[in-house]
């Protein structure tokens, strides 16, 4: 059965309320709180944010042992090297599994990229480029974070236990790309190509262990297995699923409906 997450926005949710919904997630048996990683709240309707990171850190501290994730991590947010060690941090800080979901960006001149371009962050045009920045993020992690790394990140934050690495797809390239250098994958449970990202990584992961986790709005009738859309996940091979609450949690703190895996 697949273990069932839940996502917090601060654009629409200021941190006292977040910091009480996620122990209230924590109590109910939850198995991971996600943040999502915006500059503003502008692109989610929201009037404000926190920056990804360090409500992490701070949820960290307000729980005991539920799991914690970016959802995603833009690559382009952050010069790679602070992006990677602002997750081991996290890592250390929480002491426990933490999870590093990491996207591609959006490209130049959407409303995705409106937050970005307001901060003079020069996004990449083409896919193939913005695919490579997520490849250098990962091979900066595998240096960083190896057990046998090399003496030059001798005093770099070493995270134990490691984070898992999961893309979020938008793009069968990107899909292959995570079943080649993640540890699993993200996919929007209501992206009209879904279909075609789930055939990309499955192709492309050979029979090493792979971490599928699927995103969807918040609801209560989601926390039913029997529910048709849970039928569906379950029969796609998903190991988590990421419920996402994104109008404000007081309808997730108003139901104290037990999530069920």
């Amino acid at each position: 059965m697949p273990i069932i997450d839940v996502q917090l926005s601060p654009a629409t949710t200021d941190w006292p309320t977040l910091r009480a919904a996620a122990r209230e997630a924590e109590q109910r048996g939850y198995g991971a709180i996600w943040v999502l990683d915006h500059l503003a709240g502008l692109p989610l309707g929201g009037t404000t944010m926190l920056e990804a990171f360090t409500l992490l850190g701070a949820l960290s501290q307000a729980t005991e042992r539920i799991e914690l994730g970016t959802m995603v991590a833009n690559a382009w947010s952050r010069q790679p090297g602070t992006l990677v060690t602002a997750m081991a941090s996290v890592a250390a800080v929480a002491d426990r599994q933490v999870h590093l979901g990491l996207g591609a960006g959006a490209a130049p001149g959407t409303t995705w990229a409106v937050e970005q371009e307001l901060v003079g962050t020069e996004l990449a045009a083409d896919l193939a480029d913005r695919h490579a920045r997520v490849e250098q993020v990962l091979d900066l992690i595998d240096e960083q974070w190896s057990a046998d790394r090399d003496e030059r990140w001798a005093t770099f934050p070493l995270p134990r236990p490691r984070p898992t690495t999961l893309l979020g797809v938008n793009s069968p390239e990107l899909a292959e790309l995570a079943a080649r250098r993640a540890d699993g994958v993200n996919v929007l449970w209501y992206h009209p190509r879904k279909e075609e990202f789930i055939a990309a990584y499955e192709a492309a992961i050979g029979d090493r262990p792979f971490l599928r986790t699927v995103y969807t709005t918040y609801s209560p009738e989601l926390l039913d297995p029997e529910h048709p859309d849970r039928r569906r996940m379950a029969e796609h091979g998903f190991d988590r699923i990421v419920l996402a609450v994104l109008d404000g949690v007081e309808a997730f703190l108003a139901d104290d409906t037990v999530p069920v895996g």
